[in-house]
């Protein structure tokens, strides 16, 4: 009894004894995990001082910011300098030389400023324009030190002109110390204009500063010294579009915007009353419940659709002008993946400077709104899925936030100041999964070696023999030249005989063509067996073979371009609302000739089987443009631009004979007539004497009589080109001996006095004898100035109907 007794009072004795050792382990345990919420609770809630103090945030500079006031008579910059470009109006010499090849930016400190009445100038710094000075103040490009800065940014909101005092804004501008006129200075306007006219610049008076600016126009835009930059969508920061894949849509063509001009809209829904569902075009929402935006939303009829997500119901996106050129629906269209289709004349797309549009987008004149459907439905499937692509990769480099904007703008800028160290056109315009995947063009990487080295020169020709015989003889001293194709373009007549050709030291070989066509110079012949390719025509004598042997060296480093001699410029003239096609010797150039060029036998497969079939045969029909193209073709397929190799004696040289009016060659030159510069020169080592006249003076009021050309030229240039050393020497046997002239000190022609000849210089007209073949008909009379008549139509014509025909890209020039 004593025993249970004991062991029951034991038993209660030693269970509060084992709940106090588990107390504490419990105890100890909840204290840590507490010490570790409210560790994790201090990080987490705690206001982040430490990590803001290295951006450039508003409510850091709010603390003791000065006031500066803006007395009524200060000085106010002039207007926009519509002449600066880099080496006019910036100073290159400010950013000096530095190992990364980065130029520094400073940004100037925060002030606030206010009139003589104590009114704030300017309201405070938008999120946007902090976040766009946070961007430059984190970058590589930022820098504190005034004196080493290479450009200046204000702390100056200039990003929206609306409610912004103009006058007071550029005062305030003209105060920052290193302002200078402007020079060096960088300011990021994305809505410029106001009402009425809604300007396409930023009206802020800014003499000399650079101006990043969102919706520039042909008329205010400053090519290679302004940036033109997107106008920022908000919307891309508070929607994420998932990426969708490329392919065809819902709908083919799509409208989301809300304030477009009525008959803009007209047009549109027209559209979209003719091709039913292939076409949607929505308007503002009227019917929406309270606290639904207005912004995310549009509306078709009593149909309601999610914006933006409906745009990727689309394969193509319309962009149209607004009371501002720049639109931010274009940031909204490149995010979902749609191909814009910018309709907006004159408009200076997002960073076309260096980003490739026509990969991305399709523009469309305003005038042809009615025909863009057909438009859009002649563009291969192929390359609508290449072009949604690049549109969703254009806004993730450089759309899709306003870091992204600025970066992109410094980095333009600062491959203009360091062009050696320049990003590349690939880089900018390829996404890194195209650079590493795959190779993009295949003449940078040949799957297949060259059977032989050098090029191969194909000779169009129709029955000019003697011409023929002179350029075979001159391109074969050619040191690079592997073999020479002769193209017999002439079914009624048989090539010389094998005796009479020149004796040469490389392969000649004769292809006799069944039809007269121009296309058949550019046949991919089984005989090409290099990879550059030289056309010439049998009439170019005055290429030299240094010069030729230096254009296929220039080829050599660009084998994917057109590499050429003579120049040409189409452009867009605004007076006549058309393609114009320039002929003028200027520094301009736009494409080459393929009467003498060099490029890669790619292209001729590519033209022969690749080229829209109604664009080969208008040029086989007219027998004629296919310089122009095969230059477009070129254009198209790479990107890039033409080259045009210089030559040294390009010079021009028109006589004046009274002997002939009717056709015979011309027994005696009269004059060497004016000069653009007063110039003329001599080369001896073709004991020629020759002129760089550009233009015709008008002469004596009396008819002339009619000269004959002795120069051999392009046929389509309406001027003479230098004639030959024989041709010369025998027109030196019966003129008078060169003076010297007084003023110049250069050689010149002076006509012989006497009663029957005229004491003045008359001027010259050059004109091309009649021809046999290909061009027999085709180039008479050459009126000066102006472009040579071509037949039935001119360049200017064949370049709109090749325009017409939905070649829609404009190639560049990089002249040697």
């Amino acid at each position: 009894m004593y025993a249970a007794v004991k062991h029951s009072s034991r038993g209660p004795a030693l269970i509060p004894r084992m709940k106090t050792k588990h107390r504490i382990y419990y105890v100890a345990l909840f204290s840590v995990v507490l010490l570790g919420l409210l560790a994790t609770g201090v990080f987490q809630f705690w206001p982040h001082s430490i990590d803001a103090s290295g951006d450039w945030a508003v409510e850091k500079r709010s603390v003791a910011v000065p006031v500066v006031r803006l007395p009524g008579d200060s000085p106010v910059p002039e207007r926009g300098d519509l002449s600066c470009r880099m080496h006019t109006c910036f100073d290159v010499y400010r950013c000096g030389f530095n190992p990364k090849n980065k130029i520094k930016v400073y940004i100037y400190s925060l002030k606030k400023y206010v009139n003589e009445l104590g009114v704030p100038v300017s309201s405070t710094i938008s999120r946007e324009y902090n976040e766009l000075l946070s961007a430059i103040a984190d970058s590589d490009y930022y820098t504190d030190d005034i004196s080493r800065a290479c450009l200046f940014v204000p702390s100056i909101d200039l990003l929206s002109q609306h409610a912004l005092p103009i006058r007071e804004t550029a005062q305030a501008l003209a105060q920052l110390s290193r302002w200078d006129r402007g020079t060096n200075h960088l300011l990021f306007n994305m809505l410029p204009g106001g009402p009425p006219d809604y300007n396409t610049a930023l009206d802020v008076p800014r003499d000399r500063a650079l101006l990043a600016g969102g919706g520039f126009s042909t008329w205010t835009y400053r090519q290679g010294y302004d940036v033109s930059i997107p106008v920022y969508s908000p919307l891309s920061a508070e929607v994420a579009l998932p990426e969708k894949g490329p392919g065809p849509r819902r709908y083919l063509l799509l409208s989301s915007q809300m304030a477009i001009h009525p008959e803009y809209r007209e047009e549109l829904e027209a559209l979209q009353a003719k091709h039913g569902e292939a076409v949607l075009v929505l308007d503002k929402c009227t019917n929406l419940s309270e606290g639904v935006p207005s912004v995310r939303k549009r509306c078709h009829k009593h149909q309601v659709f999610d914006y933006p997500q409906v745009l990727q119901e689309a394969t193509f996106c319309v962009v149209l002008r607004g009371a501002r050129l720049g639109q931010a629906v274009l940031s909204d269209v490149l995010q979902a993946g749609c191909v814009p289709v910018v309709i907006a004349d004159s408009y200076i797309l997002p960073f076309s400077e260096v980003l490739d549009w026509k990969r991305a987008s399709v523009v469309v004149p305003e005038e042809k709104i009615a025909d863009v459907h057909g438009i859009l439905q002649s563009i291969p499937s192929r390359q609508v899925e290449e072009m949604q692509r690049q549109a969703r990769w254009f806004w993730e480099a450089y759309f899709q936030s306003i870091r992204a904007i600025a970066l992109a703008t410094l980095q333009i800028i600062n491959d203009r100041i360091y062009p050696y160290a320049a990003i590349s056109y690939e880089e900018w315009n390829e996404p890194p999964a195209v650079k590493w995947s795959s190779v993009s063009n295949p003449l940078f990487l040949p799957l297949i070696p060259p059977q032989s080295q050098g090029f191969t020169a194909i000779v169009l020709t129709y029955d000019r023999v003697e011409s023929l015989f002179r350029v075979i003889t001159e391109v074969s001293k050619v040191p690079s030249l592997s073999k020479l194709l002769v193209v017999w373009n002439n079914q009624n007549k048989n090539p010389p005989e094998d005796s009479l050709w020149p004796k040469i030291r490389v392969p000649l070989k004769v292809v006799r063509t069944a039809e007269n066509k121009l296309s058949n110079r550019f046949f991919p012949y089984d005989e090409i067996e290099t990879e550059a390719v030289l056309a010439i025509d049998d009439d170019i004598i005055m290429l030299t073979s240094d010069e030729l042997q230096f254009g296929y060296e220039v080829w050599r480093e660009f084998p994917d371009r057109l590499v050429g001699y003579p120049g040409r410029l189409h452009l867009w003239d605004h007076e006549m609302s058309k393609w114009k096609y320039e002929s003028e010797w200027t520094n301009e150039v736009s494409m080459v000739l393929t009467g003498a060029a060099f490029y890669h036998k790619y292209f001729n497969y590519l033209y022969t089987y690749k080229m829209p079939g109604d664009i080969k045969n208008w040029v086989d029909a007219h027998m004629n443009c296919e310089d122009i193209a095969m230059n477009f073709l070129v254009a198209n397929v790479t990107g890039k631009a033409v080259i045009k190799v210089r030559v040294h004696q390009q010079v021009r040289l028109c006589l004046w004979d009274d002997a002939s009016q009717g056709g015979g060659a011309p027994s005696r030159p009269r004059a060497v007539q004016g000069r653009l510069s007063g110039e003329a020169e001599e080369f001896p080592q073709h004991r020629q004497l020759v002129t760089r006249d550009r233009r015709v003076r008008a002469g004596t009021g009396r008819q002339r009589p009619r000269p004959q050309a002795l120069a051999t030229g392009y046929p389509s240039d309406p001027f003479c080109r230098t004639m030959g050393a024989p041709e010369v020497a025998k027109q030196k046997e019966a003129t008078a001996a060169p003076a010297r002239h007084p003023a110049l000190g250069t050689a010149s022609l002076t006509a012989p006095t006497g009663p029957e000849k005229p004491s003045l210089p008359r001027p010259c007209h050059c004109v091309f004898p009649e021809q046999t073949g290909r061009r027999s008909a085709e180039h008479k009379t050459l009126p000066r100035p102006g472009p040579a008549p071509i037949g039935p139509t001119n360049h200017s014509t064949a370049l709109g109907v090749l325009i017409r025909l939905k070649l829609f890209f404009t190639p560049f020039s990089v002249v040697l």
